[in-house]
């Protein structure tokens, strides 16, 4: 077929739909007949802000509530170089010791903090870190954002009530799946139109940002020397036994 016959054969597709006398469907009305503004899609509204975050290369600084436990500060490092580090107090030893999560592309380091200590490589880059060792709060602004942008991953995203202390949209997301390890943690996530998280509550507690965002460095450094030591657990650790003490025995 020519161009100039495959216009003319499209030509009369057109004007015969045209001049059918067929009315575009109106969509669905109300029973008065007033059309149904269509519905957002909270999901795709929450992976538009999602992907901005994933763009975004910056050092924030949140308050970590835990119910039961006093607040917790929460330093966030995205570096322009995507290496990225969270630096959570009282994120080891049930909250008595001080650490940073750090990933680079040589794997995930554990840092003591607080006073720095000596790293640890605790999980190849990427991956999650074993559940023992595991804060979970780094999650929050690296490994769950490909989850929430992910269409093949079943979750249930519907809009929230804006969280105490922020005026961003939020939205409360559900895995789909019931499974050992879901993807994401059930919770309310809030992000603003720049794409940063302004707080979010999980079964870890609620962040709240505070303060100003500001600029990422270029690079993530480690607080310490990477050691082969062993990493700090998050739960707090047994009692040490009593020291045997030798009582003095009254003379007979």
């Amino acid at each position: 077929m020519t161009t100039g016959t495959a216009l003319s054969v499209l030509t009369v597709l057109l004007l015969a739909g045209c001049g059918s006398g067929g009315t575009p469907d109106p969509g669905p009305t109300t029973p008065d007949g007033t059309p149904v503004a269509a519905q957002p899609d909270p999901r795709g509204l929450l992976a538009a802000r999602v992907a901005v975050a994933k763009d975004q290369r910056y050092v924030a600084a949140y308050t970590l509530t835990v119910p039961g436990k006093g607040p917790r500060s929460v330093l966030v490092s995205i570096a322009t170089d995507r290496t990225w580090r969270v630096d959570i107090q009282g994120g080891a030893l049930g909250g008595t010791a001080d650490v940073a999560i750090a990933g680079r592309p040589e794997g995930v380091y554990q840092c003591p903090i607080n006073p720095a200590s000596s790293c640890v490589k605790v999980a190849a880059a990427g991956k999650k870190l074993p559940p023992a060792i595991d804060p979970r709060v780094q999650y929050v602004f690296v490994g769950w954002l490909d989850v929430l942008l992910d269409r093949q991953i079943p979750l249930a995203v519907n809009p929230a009530e804006p969280l105490a202390g922020t005026s961003a949209p939020c939205f409360a997301v559900e895995p789909g799946v019931t499974a050992i390890a879901p993807p994401i943690d059930p919770g309310t996530f809030c992000y603003n139109d720049n794409g940063i998280l302004t707080a979010a509550k999980l079964p870890l507690g609620q962040l709240m940002l505070t303060g100003e965002v500001v600029a990422a460095p270029s690079t993530i450094s480690l607080p310490g020397p990477v050691a082969d030591d062993a990493p700090l657990g998050t739960a707090t650790p047994p009692p040490s036994p009593p020291s045997a003490s030798v009582s003095a025995s009254a003379p007979r």
